[in-house]
């Protein structure tokens, strides 16, 4: 069975009721301490070293037209079939290296 995923724009949504918007003060002024967390199990180290960031992530992708090198263009060819896919992972690498390095 196949579900269809509905994806909304926050631009979209209904202005929050005065309700809704008092509902989220008094939530936002109350303190960790009263947070009841009885239900929900601790997480321990173990549970952190097998964590994976970005697991369910899936960007979203946008056509675009770029002028590369020939010889760039090329070797990235030469490796077969899914060069665009190395381009951008290559491009993710060095975006991932500058926002870590500020």
């Amino acid at each position: 069975m196949r579900t269809k995923i509905v994806r909304k724009r926050l631009a979209d949504l209904p202005p929050l009721t005065e309700e809704q918007k008092a509902e989220l003060q008094a939530l936002a002024e109350r303190p960790d301490s009263e947070i009841d967390t009885s239900d929900i199990p601790e997480l321990t180290e173990e549970f952190w070293k097998n964590a994976v960031r970005g697991r369910f992530y899936k960007p979203t992708k946008t056509s675009t037209t770029v002028r590369i090198d020939s010889d760039v263009l090329a070797w990235l060819r030469s490796q077969g079939k899914g060069y665009q896919s190395r381009i951008n992972a290559i491009l993710r690498r060095e975006m991932l290296a500058s926002l870590k390095n500020g």
